[in-house]
């Protein structure tokens, strides 16, 4: 058995979710991949996937192996550039998950300077903000904000995102402007909400160099960042939300900015790829790109910037 091209096999079905899509990408015979990993199971004396008629999955053995397979792999790619025509260039397709607010305000407007940069490399976008994951749905990357929870994928740092609470006039000529964190009780609030788990998110505020969370109650509940922006806009209430996104509405008095002294805790905007994928040309000019278009935004950009 080649044991290199079956890890190559492997990988790539895992990636494709599929023996068929793989097959397809690799030019074999499904035949050819379903012998092969019987072949690996039978070599290794333990089962990498669980294969049904809807679903295919890996075992927990099937993970640990396919995290090291990726790393040999990337490992053996990255020992061959230098005596390749053309090594280290970035090609094929990079599959990238991005939150759908930040992609499609930050990202997707800017996106063409990064086609037109590398043009043997194919994009694939998708934007959402659920828990993906990477290696079944074969993402390359994708970029998430806050705190990191997922130990089996690396995290790199690539800006951080500033928040602001505000309302709009409307809803301050109506009910007056908090003074306090306290204060907020009394008022209502935009709920937002993760449409993953249902709960609302706490609203963060760094007083004194301490972190204080809390809710507010309201009657209006959303999921979305964009919905969230939208119903402040309206005076259905004050809200926290990222500054990227009411900068323009600040400035042009749409809303107004509250609780100055107390502001909310900025986050953390990381993209998170399988570990030994750096060594991916395609992944490498992405996260280098990606860092210089944040750091082109005043709210989003690793250094600390103002809050105003």
């Amino acid at each position: 058995m080649d044991k290199l091209r079956a890890m190559q096999v492997f990988v790539r079905i895992v990636e494709a979710n599929s023996f068929t899509r793989a097959a397809e990408t690799l030019g074999l015979p499904r035949a050819a991949l379903t012998a092969t990993i019987k072949n690996l199971e039978a070599y290794l004396g333990t089962t990498l996937l669980q294969r049904t008629t809807r679903k295919l999955a890996l075992t927990p053995d099937g993970a640990d192996y396919h995290a090291q397979c990726v790393q040999i792999l990337d490992a053996v790619a990255l020992a061959e550039q230098g005596f390749r025509a053309g090594a280290g260039k970035p090609r094929g397709t990079l599959r990238v998950d991005l939150p759908d607010a930040v992609g499609r305000h930050v990202v997707l407007p800017h996106i063409a300077a990064f086609a037109e940069a590398w043009p043997e490399l194919a994009l694939t976008l998708s934007f959402s903000d659920r828990l993906v994951d990477l290696t079944q749905e074969g993402i390359d990357c994708a970029l998430r904000v806050g705190d990191l929870q997922d130990s089996s994928l690396v995290g790199r740092q690539v800006g951080s995102m500033r928040f602001v609470t505000c309302a709009a006039p409307a809803y301050l000529d109506r009910h007056g402007a908090p003074q306090s964190i306290g204060d907020l009780r009394h008022h209502q609030g935009i709920v937002h909400f993760s449409g993953r788990t249902g709960r609302p998110f706490d609203w963060d505020f760094l007083a004194d160099g301490e972190l204080v969370k809390t809710q507010v109650p309201g009657r209006i509940a959303v999921d979305n960042a964009d919905a969230n922006v939208a119903c402040a806009l309206q005076g259905l209430g004050i809200t926290q939300a990222a500054r990227y996104q009411v900068r323009g509405h600040l400035e042009r008095g749409e809303l107004v900015a509250l609780l100055a002294d107390t502001p909310p805790a900025p986050m953390p905007v990381s993209l998170l790829y399988p570990r030994g994928r750096m060594a991916a040309p395609k992944l490498r000019v992405f996260a280098e790109w990606l860092t210089e278009r944040l750091a082109g935004e005043p709210d989003l950009c690793l250094a600390p910037a103002s809050t105003q």
